[in-house]
């Protein structure tokens, strides 16, 4: 299957080949780490045995306008818990060969206090950004010009990367989706067409991650569809509801991803069902660490199975 970015390196274009090889066949186990000893993996290991092939890192302290003057004790930890993420992924692709995922909890580009990617903590309003001259645009350009510096060193490092910006954009509480699943859709494509057209990031696996019919940004702008699903605690899922209302809204014909889930895949159900996802990422911290949303004994069945892809 050919990348959106024809211009896409021979890693990236064999990672996109890899995941449609894979989908309704098999699935890649993934876990989101949110801090350098990536402990979630290490629990995973502990339970299971074996260790996720799918990583996903956390740029988030890499924010250009993080209000250090105001913010809880908890945003510090956070952000004092991701720094040195991308050395980090980096090393963790080296050793490993596996796959990286990246995420960016954005702060806002002007103004905000304590967690500003999220709306309630700041009065940036991204649908500013599509008015050209604008202060939130240049702030917005600024921004992604920092960014696109990180994303190089995985290029120069020859390493593809699952690139989920502006992630769950259907929902309203990052400034990134709080003016309406169009301005979320905008904002993604001007990255896109930046990345790809100005600034030629070609390592990069575009990831769209909305279910909203009106945020679809198209396929040409997109490798990977994807969305992130937290259900009730304990549930046993395929995901197919969610696969089907995906497709449904969006029409895409692309590869089809779980980027965030709380509860791991029932292995068992997807087998029988083989909804084609590619890979799942289950999120850090609690969502891992404890079995309050999935046991031990899902989460060694998940690692088990033949179905599943993981080292």
């Amino acid at each position: 299957m050919n990348t959106v970015n024809k211009n896409a390196t021979k890693e990236a274009r064999e990672l996109l080949d890899y995941l449609y090889s894979v989908a309704g066949k098999q699935i890649i186990t993934g876990q989101h780490t949110q801090t350098n000893p990536m402990e979630e993996a290490e629990h995973i290991y502990k339970v299971t045995g074996h260790k996720p092939m799918l990583r996903g890192f956390e740029l988030l302290s890499y924010s250009q306008n993080i209000n250090y003057d105001d913010m809880t004790p908890e945003c510090l930890t956070e952000i004092v818990e991701n720094r040195g993420t991308v050395d980090t992924a980096i090393q963790w692709y080296k050793e490993t060969k596996g796959i990286v995922a990246l995420c960016f909890h954005w702060y806002s580009p002007i103004g905000g206090r304590d967690k500003s990617f999220y709306q309630k903590n700041t009065d940036f309003d991204a649908s500013k950004i599509l008015i050209e001259g604008s202060g939130e645009r240049k702030a917005f350009y600024h921004d992604m010009d920092a960014l696109a510096l990180i994303l190089k060193r995985f290029q120069d490092e020859e390493i593809p990367v699952l690139w989920r910006p502006f992630h769950e954009a259907d929902g309203d509480w990052f400034w990134w989706g709080a003016r309406g699943d169009e301005v979320g859709r905008e904002l993604y494509k001007l990255m896109f067409d930046y990345y790809v057209n100005v600034k030629h990031i070609d390592n990069l696996i575009w990831v769209w991650n909305s279910p909203a019919k009106a945020g679809f940004p198209g396929d040409e702008y997109l490798d990977v569809i994807s969305r992130d699903v937290y259900i009730d605690k304990g549930a046993l899922t395929d995901y197919k509801k969610e696969y089907d209302e995906l497709m449904a809204n969006t029409g895409s014909n692309k590869v089809a991803a779980l980027a965030e889930v709380g509860n791991v895949p029932d292995i068992k159900k997807l087998k029988e069902s083989r909804v084609p996802w590619a890979y799942y990422m289950t999120w850090s911290k609690e969502f891992c660490l404890t079995e309050e949303y999935s046991s031990n004994e899902t989460l060694k069945a998940m690692y088990d199975s033949d179905y599943s892809i993981k080292m």
